[in-house]
């Protein structure tokens, strides 16, 4: 079962492949963005890996972050699954953003559907 660990939040268990963008929500409890529901179009959900940063990424979370000039700062929260420990710090929330809501429900599994490739740095 991998650990996560948010930055200045705590230490949570969370269940082996689950989409890190709900880890952060469910079991952190932290209000973290994802205004396009977690389909790698607004870069609202971006995390930066303190440790335990994963080798892979979806050609939509490489391709976002370069249009944006963000590859090799941030990863997006919801192109990642939990399969290792890790420790992030979530960069938008809602209560730091005045959102009125994090964005919609994302699904439980990788959306678009995930092409993987090894992160180019």
């Amino acid at each position: 079962m991998p650990k996560l660990e948010i930055e200045d939040v705590g230490t949570f268990d969370i269940e082996d492949g689950k989409r890190l963008v709900l880890a952060i929500e469910e079991d952190a409890e932290v209000d973290i963005m994802h205004q396009c529901g977690a389909n790698a179009h607004c870069a609202t959900c971006r995390v930066e890996f303190l440790e335990g940063e994963p080798e892979e990424m979806t050609e939509s979370e490489m391709m976002l972050l370069d249009m944006r000039d963000l590859l090799e700062k941030v990863r997006l929260s919801c192109q990642i699954y939990c399969e290792e420990d890790m420790k992030v710090r979530p960069i938008m929330t809602v209560s730091g953003t005045g959102a009125n809501s994090a964005g919609g429900k994302p699904d439980e599994e990788i959306t678009p559907e995930p092409v993987w490739i090894d992160r180019p740095y």
